[in-house]
């Protein structure tokens, strides 16, 4: 990665010398299997007699043509950047190069489907790898047109952002598809995608009148998986309501949605293309939640072309506008357009939790984050840029009045369209049409970090009427900011059964102590709720009698956003090690079984495995682990058949099994020897299931093998390659290392789940040894693979399940000894450190 790196300072000074008007990029596809040919021209305005440099990261240039004057390559070119000096007023650059595929999700990548041999092309620009397909100034304030012209085999379908023309035959079965300039976008959301992908082809009718020609495309072997009728009428929800509430008609001419193999991320907003990962194909049964999200990221990236790609950050320190904005509108649509009518309370039980737990981290960062270069923005693609952003929207909409939020959204959207801003451009329009000073707010809520903690003090009088009732606000030492926070209070009251609010006040609170004197003279609910309807940005605590209360009745409280806020208290005390991690776990098992939201089961099932597994005093975890696996199984046979929580207990419960007993049933579920009604041991369910056996030692590589070749597609090596790094023996742990650590030949999706596989180990010493070699190898790896390789091998790889003094101490000598590493690596190890910490001292709470 050095030499590929992009200052801020570097950006800011071409910015000034450099003003792009338009690229037309020929790529021929022909070319063979590791490179294509690129040839770009760009015409660019710039300082007459000024130098500068464009980036092309490429295998080979073969020629460079600045306004006729033929450049040496060799002299001009390091294979990252091209120095062009003595410019003139306007300029034409000619670059000629053969650039790589990849197999690394960056650039163009390249898969071959194991199915039928074919082969598909994506591109995956953000952040900076535009750069490795055509010749570009990569950086998002040096706007332009883009004109693609893309020679490929006939039988393909090619598509980029503007509508698909009709291709030229250009002989021996190949073809060439000239697409018409773009309108003016950052390089980082142009794309092109390419292969004989299968497309199913609807439209609909904007607001201000024109049809909008809509496509759905994925491979061959994939196609018969698609339900496109549901992903259209979602697509048509989300078109109506961002043109109604933005104001503004959607602001291009197509609209696209590619599914495509071995995506790094979710989706990608390419403009008038969205890529989005295959596992929003479903080849088998996945939850509601997966479901509902797949709906979510739809949304998301449709959000995007407003917000991102009309309007674009003019450098990454505000990549939280985009990312931020894309979350909280895809929750408001969700939850207002769709059948999925409970988003938010999907929202606070996983965007929420993701925020609070990077927040915490010792790499947590403002909002507003300072970017120093394209490393920078790397590792920012994070809970604080998702997740804490698109909360502090939440907030803010509450602060201004959802109207006056969208109307001056819709304000921003018509005076920037199609340039690039900074944050205070959206101020200016929110303060215009709020009547709010939001200067003071942005400081408290975007240019610091760290998150509060909210607590209710209540004193009552002898017949039980509140006294006084004050909101205390607190934040840690190294984030000492207090903030102000609009949240309501809800009351909650048994009755019957049930747990339902009675009473609810919406309040501002700033401030270390905010009197609350609407609720004096009232009496004492059962449980009192601060944050009720999840409102603000805080972590909450329960009183004393709202807690016994919550731990009794959590199961009975009616409105599932409420649930999910004191599940997620429950979690968040468990985390910060104030509470027992068996108490946790307790409640989990105790009241899971009544849960009605998808999302919520989901994430309270993982974060019952971690703690488990890490929280839990060392002493007791195999003893919990048992218990939890029993609880589980006997939840998934008394659960609804077919329902969505018995999928669930099953794939929880798969996942805890290490004792033989439940490996048995396993087993027994593998071979159809053991039935649940309403649960199909499909193709997916049935590779988890074999996974857990491989964890489990009870399964090798010729079992792995033998499920390969009946599912020999990308998914089926992608799980055996998890199943083959979860075979809990030396062997097979030193196997799974040296697959990824000793060749650079395996794709994305291969090095990830080798990973998970990796940290799965009942007996946790078996991952001991791999604690040097981690440490050995982590800067070789970080100075030689692309970045997406290196973050999945750093996080990946490194031995958590340990969760132990020595891997902490290991550790800290790491980061002493090597203080100048590259700030991108010591971030991920630092998080790394920071999980075994916390868990670590969960145990020592555990054990008192």
């Amino acid at each position: 990665m050095p030499g590929e790196n992009l200052t801020r300072a570097e950006a800011i000074e071409r910015a000034a010398i450099v003003s792009t008007s338009s690229y037309d990029v020929t790529l021929d596809l022909t070319t063979g299997d590791e490179t294509f040919l690129s040839t770009t021209t760009v015409r660019f305005s710039a300082t007459a007699g000024a130098s500068t440099f464009i980036d092309a990261i490429t295998a080979q240039v073969h020629s460079v043509t600045l306004n006729g004057r033929e450049l040496d390559p060799a002299v001009v070119s390091d294979g990252v950047r091209i120095a062009i000096d003595g410019l003139a007023e306007e300029n034409e650059l000619t670059i000629v190069a053969d650039a790589l595929y990849t197999n690394t999700g960056e650039g163009l990548h390249r898969f071959v489907d194991p199915v039928d041999g074919e082969v598909y092309l994506y591109s995956q620009f953000e952040v900076p790898d535009s750069r490795r397909v055509f010749a570009v100034f990569e950086q998002p304030d040096l706007k332009a047109t883009f004109s693609f012209t893309v020679t490929a085999p006939s039988a393909w379908a090619v598509v980029s952002n503007s509508p698909t023309p009709e291709p030229v035959p250009a002989g021996d079965g190949v073809s060439t598809w000239t697409f018409a300039p773009t309108p003016v976008l950052s390089s980082y959301v142009t794309a092109i995608v390419a292969g004989p992908y299968v497309s199913v082809h609807s439209e609909l009718t904007s607001n201000d009148g024109r049809t909008i020609p809509l496509g759905i495309y994925a491979r061959k072997s994939l196609a018969d998986f698609v339900d496109s009728d549901y992903i259209f009428d979602k697509t048509r929800e989300g078109f109506a309501f961002y043109e109604n509430a933005f104001g503004m008609a959607y602001p291009f001419e197509k609209y696209d949605q590619l599914f495509v193999p071995e995506f790094n991320a979710g989706a990608m907003e390419n403009a008038g293309a969205i890529t989005f990962t295959e596992t929003y194909v479903f080849r088998s049964k996945v939850t509601d939640a997966v479901k509902e999200r797949r709906v979510v990221t739809i949304l998301h990236e449709l959000a995007h072309m407003w917000f991102g790609d009309l309007v674009t950050m003019k450098w990454w320190n505000d990549l939280w506008l985009n990312e931020s904005f894309a979350e909280y509108a895809s929750t408001l649509a969700v939850a207002e357009a769709t059948e999925w009518t409970e988003a938010w309370t999907t929202f606070s039980a996983m965007e929420k939790s993701w925020a609070y737990k990077q927040d915490q981290l010792p790499s947590t960062h403002p909002i507003v984050a300072e970017i120093r270069d394209l490393e920078d923005v790397q590792v920012n693609f994070d809970g604080i840029t998702y997740a804490k952003g698109a909360s502090v929207l939440k907030q803010l909409v509450a602060w201004v009045g959802q109207e006056d939020f969208l109307a001056g959204v819709s304000a921003y959207f018509a005076k920037h369209a199609y340039g690039n801003t900074v944050l205070t451009d959206l101020l200016d329009e929110l303060e215009a049409t709020s009547g709010r000073e939001l200067r003071s707010w942005s400081k408290l809520w975007l240019e610091t970090a760290g998150v509060n903690t909210l607590r209710a003090a209540i004193e009552t009088d002898d017949a039980g009427a509140i006294a006084s009732f004050v909101v205390e606000q607190s934040a840690v030492s190294d984030y000492p900011t207090l903030r102000p926070h609009r949240l309501a209070i809800g009351f909650y009251s048994l009755e019957g059964e049930s747990l339902v609010r009675t009473h609810r006040v919406e309040i501002d609170v700033d401030g270390a102590e905010s009197p609350v004197p609407e609720l004096i003279g009232l009496t004492r609910p059962d449980l009192v709720l601060l944050n009720d309807d999840d409102l603000a940005y805080a972590k909450i605590r329960l009183d004393d009698v709202s807690l016994a209360t919550a731990i009794a009745h959590l199961s009975d409280i009616e409105s599932p956003l409420a649930r999910s806020l004191v599940w997620g208290s429950a979690w968040d005390a468990t985390r910060d090690a104030e509470t027992p991690a068996s108490d946790y776990v307790s409640l989990v098992l105790g009241n899971i079984a009544s849960e009605t939201e998808s999302t919520t089961i989901r994430t309270t099932l993982s974060q019952l495995l971690l703690a488990v597994g890490a929280y839990v005093a060392p002493e007791k975890q195999k003893e919990t682990a048992h218990e939890a696996a029993s609880t589980l199984w006997t939840l998934a046979r008394n659960a609804e058949p077919g329902s969505d929580a018995q999928f669930q207990f099953v794939k929880f419960f798969a996942a805890l099994a290490s004792a033989d007993e439940h490996l048995d049933v396993i087993e027994d579920l593998r071979d159809r020897t053991e039935t649940l009604e309403g649960l199909d041991i499909d193709t997916d369910l049935g590779w988890e299931l074999l996974i857990a056996l491989a964890a489990g030692g009870r399964a090798d590589g010729d079992l792995i093998d033998a499920e390969l070749a009946a599912d020999n597609t990308a998914t089926g090596q992608q799980s055996a390659a998890h199943a083959r790094a979860a075979i809990p023996t030396s062997e097979g742990k030193a196997a799974a290392w040296s697959s990824v650590f000793g060749s650079d030949k395996l794709p994305n999706t291969i090095v990830r789940t080798t990973g998970l596989g990796f940290q799965r180990a009942a007996d946790s010493e078996v991952l001991r040894p791999f604690v040097e070699r981690y440490f050995a190898s982590i800067e070789q790896i970080w100075e030689s693979r692309s970045y997406k390789i290196a973050e999945y091998l750093v996080a990946g790889m490194y031995p958590s399940a340990l969760a132990d003094q020595g891997l902490v101490d290991m550790t800290r000598s790491w980061l002493s000894a090597n203080a100048d590493a590259a700030p991108a690596l010591r971030r991920l190890v630092v998080e790394n450190l920071a999980g075994v910490e916390r868990a670590v001292a969960a145990q020592a709470r555990d054990a008192r």
